[in-house]
């Protein structure tokens, strides 16, 4: 494996591609027209032109990755996160076309994208499952029995669902009938399958996952789990691991839950086994995501390894060989995620040029940006400006560190959700560890983070002094006369205070 194509755009391709550069290997981007000057193009060996800036007619388009992919000769494809990293489809194209895929078999990508598939499989290998249907419902009369028979509440969710759409809790049986209408059509616009199926509903539920690596001679292993249980519409908005949750004897069984799930699939390369928690500690199986997670960084930080190297060699056909202190995680690791959007706005996406961008730096601090100083943030794709992710020897330590990284972060020209961070990480259950799926929906509005009195009285000072400190520095010139011209540097260059 010599030359990989990054089939992606943004952080994680800029995350990827600087990987292959550390293993000597030749990036290939590519763009849309709205990322031709963007950073994944600048930093790879090569580029090449998608097409416009709708998605599928540039990274969603199956057909111009692959002819781009022969057009430069390349080994392997890695599809990062999001766009076509789960797509059966691609992975297939990618294998016929006699390219290495960095990822999962087209088959397992196939049977992990159907939850019920998933599911079936999770029953295989005996993991724990949350009461459900077994199948998907054929109609409203077979839904109203099975909700009848596990009791509400429940949760309906679409077979080929993900990334929080079509899914609904329904608190009691007056909900069902005008749900599973919604619902289906959400998943057959979403998905083009409108295939659906009902589970129990955990209350405050926490969302942990495992991350796991597999090769091809059989190995698979647990590199401990990262809890993504603060969300907001389904959609995760900090990471962190360990998990408040577990005790060493839950881990042990979530740990070999995970792998035996893996096993039972033939699962090969990076994945995540996702979990859903009740308060007690007792997890259900609720998903496999085929690719590397956004929320990857937390998980390498406490085991030092670079997850996208081991991807590269297990699609080589390298044997895991880990070190120790990888299978022994050290630490505890938070990530945020900074988007250009509105939380005043109900997070509505924030479109523009960065006219100022100042990303965290110091002891235990990462930032993954695909972005930089005047770069236009596009309105075609998901306006993520940077991951912050903070170390520390335990989950105090990490707090503090985001939080001195947060202050540190300053983002202008656009909106971001950099204050919302803040407020978020001085809650007191944040700082407790005591989290779950509805946390945000029970204590945030736009009204959390209006400024108080003592806010905008400092505000209006530095205000103030920068009105003041502006107008110093506009010196006057003396004007012509009998000292000439001679004395104008003398005048120009007078202090408040006397002599130069």
């Amino acid at each position: 494996m010599k030359r990989v194509l990054v089939a992606n755009r943004g952080e994680i391709a800029v995350r990827v591609i600087r990987t292959l550069r550390d293993l000597g290997l030749t990036s290939i981007a590519v763009y849309s027209d709205p990322d031709r000057a963007a950073l994944h193009v600048l930093l790879a060996d090569e580029a090449y032109r998608l097409g416009p800036g709708l998605a599928r007619e540039s990274y969603l388009s199956i057909p111009k990755l692959i002819e781009v992919a022969k057009k430069a000769r390349v080994d392997a494809i890695h599809p990062g996160y999001g766009f076509l990293s789960e797509n059966a489809e691609f992975a297939q194209a990618v294998v016929d076309a006699g390219i290495t895929f960095i990822g999962p078999t087209p088959k397992v990508i196939a049977d992990l994208g159907n939850k019920l598939a998933a599911r079936a499989i999770a029953e295989k290998a005996g993991a724990p499952l949350v009461p459900g249907s077994a199948g998907a419902l054929a109609d409203l009369e077979e839904a109203r029995k099975v909700a009848g028979s596990i009791g509400y509440p429940l949760m309906l969710k679409a077979a080929a669902g993900g990334g929080g759409k079509g899914m609904r809790v329904l608190r009691n049986a007056g909900e069902l009938d005008s749900a599973l209408e919604l619902v289906r059509g959400e998943a057959k616009a979403a998905f083009g399958d409108d295939s659906v199926y009902l589970e129990r509903f955990v209350e405050r539920p926490r969302h942990v996952e495992a991350q796991i690596l597999a090769d091809a001679h059989g190995n698979v292993v647990f590199l401990g789990e990262r809890d993504c249980s603060v969300q907001r519409r389904h959609q995760k908005v900090v990471e962190e691991t360990p998990s408040t949750l577990f005790t060493p004897e839950i881990r042990a069984r979530f740990a070999e839950a995970a792998c035996a799930i893996a096993r039972t699939a033939g699962y090969v390369n990076a994945g995540t086994v996702e979990f859903i928690a009740d308060p007690a500690g007792n997890f259900y199986f609720l998903e496999v995501n085929t690719r590397l997670q956004v929320e990857h960084p937390v998980t390498e930080l406490v085991t030092g390894l670079d997850l996208v190297a081991e991807q590269v060699k297990i699609a080589d056909g390298q044997k895991l060989n880990l070190p120790a202190a990888a299978m022994a995680p050290r630490g505890a690791a938070v990530q945020c995620r900074i988007y250009a959007e509105d939380p005043l706005r109900n997070f509505m996406p924030s479109a523009g040029v960065l006219e100022r961008l100042r990303l965290p730096q110091g002891p235990g601090i990462r930032t993954d940006a695909g972005v930089y100083h005047g770069f236009r943030v596009p309105m075609e794709y998901d306006p993520l400006i940077a991951k912050v992710i903070a170390w520390g020897e335990d989950r105090a330590q990490a707090i503090a560190r985001m939080r001195r990284a947060l202050d540190e972060t300053v983002v202008e020209g656009v909106a971001s959700n950099v204050g919302f961070h803040r407020w978020l990480l001085a809650l007191d259950d944040f700082a407790r560890g005591d989290v779950h799926t509805g946390l945000l929906g029970e204590q945030f509005s736009p009204a959390s983070l209006a400024p108080s009195a003592e806010t905008e009285e400092i505000a209006l000072l530095a205000a103030s002094l920068h009105a003041h400190e502006k107008a110093r520095s506009v010196r006057p010139v003396a004007p012509e006369g009998k000292n000439g011209a001679g004395a104008r540097w003398k005048f120009a260059d007078r202090v408040e205070g006397g002599g130069r």
